[in-house]
């Protein structure tokens, strides 16, 4: 049984964990965005459990020729892959509207706010070394290109393969265009790739499931990771924690952790996906006092939106790879 978890940090590495404590038979291969990262991700998971097996690439999903390659050799190295964690993602330049968190609380809309960064939360995004906005590249396009690079260990195998893709509760339609899909005309990126996320996964389950390949989307609630803490300054972060502790007795997707983070991925990982809904996406979420569990709760999708878009990633499939002939089979 292979697992490909991307990027091994926060949920990824929690994931990691949470993974083998449920079967220490897998296979886990751990994606990272350079060798010595990798390695080290793989030492740390073998500190605690060291009859697994872990084996490592590096892969910048920002970088399609790293892609290509990581793809390429993922082909040589494994017949089949059962899981592929879809967990790679950046926040650049991430800036806070206090003025707006000040509105939210005269009108009544904070928790909201708070819950989903919907209002609050803008990014200064930029175009890559592939001429792409870096956001969308790395959170939605270089994974797109991995799984269509991956179709042959993925589709049409005797039990089914899973795609589960890390989205968020920030994914918004208001900040998504068709007509400007990687959102180099506005101010959330973050927002607008994950809202292209969910729809790519919805498209990929009508195209896919017939050949046994399955999507799912997962929101791991708000978690301090290295993400997180380039919002604010550290110093503020420690003084506000008592406050988030607060928090979640009221807003349950403010999972803090990792750990609590990972709980829909690794929920995902012990059902039958021919059971789930693939306009579902599937939250992490803490109680009070501290209990973890999933709460499905419906995408806002427009599927004819899906296709639409799913379409335009074809056409940008084709366009940008065209450079790299070299590294397609």
């Amino acid at each position: 049984l292979y697992l490909t978890p991307f990027c091994c940090s926060g949920v990824g590495l929690a994931l990691c964990r949470r993974l083998l404590e449920e079967d220490d038979r897998i296979h886990l291969c751990i994606a990272c965005r350079n060798a010595q990262k990798s390695e080290d991700t793989r030492d740390l998971i073998l500190t605690s459990y060291p009859t697994a097996q872990v084996s490592t690439v590096d892969v910048d999903l920002g970088n399609l020729a790293s892609v290509l390659r990581v793809a390429r050799e993922l082909r040589c190295r494994f017949q089949r892959l059962d899981f592929v964690y879809l967990n790679a993602g950046i926040m650049p330049n991430p800036h806070v509207n206090f003025k707006a968190l000040w509105h939210g609380l005269r009108t009544g809309r904070l928790l909201h706010m708070l819950t989903t960064a919907e209002g609050i939360m803008t990014q200064t995004d930029r175009l890559n070394g592939d001429g792409l906005q870096e956001v969308f590249a790395t959170n939605l396009f270089g994974h797109f290109i991995l799984v269509r690079q991956l179709e042959s260990l993925l589709c049409s195998n005797e039990k089914p393969s899973r795609l589960i893709w890390t989205s968020s509760s920030n994914a918004r339609e208001s900040a998504f265009s068709l007509s400007d899909y990687q959102h180099a005309k506005g101010q959330e990126s973050y927002s607008s790739s994950k809202y292209a996320t969910d729809l790519t996964s919805v498209v990929l389950n009508r195209k896919f499931n017939q050949q046994g390949l399955y999507s799912s989307v997962v929101c791991p609630g708000l978690v301090m990771s290295n993400m997180t803490y380039g919002i604010l300054p550290v110093f503020l972060w420690k003084l506000l924690m008592p406050i988030m502790w607060l928090i979640r007795f009221f807003a349950k997707t403010y999972t803090l952790t990792p750990y609590n983070g990972a709980e829909a991925h690794v929920w995902l990982f012990k059902q039958k996906p021919e059971y789930l809904d693939a306009l579902v996406k599937y939250h992490s979420c803490t109680s009070g006092l501290g209990k973890n569990y999933v709460e499905p709760r419906k995408m806002d999708v427009d599927e004819e939106t899906a296709e639409k878009f799913y379409q335009k990633l074809l056409e940008l499939e084709k366009q940008t790879l065209e450079k790299y002939s070299d590294l397609l089979e």
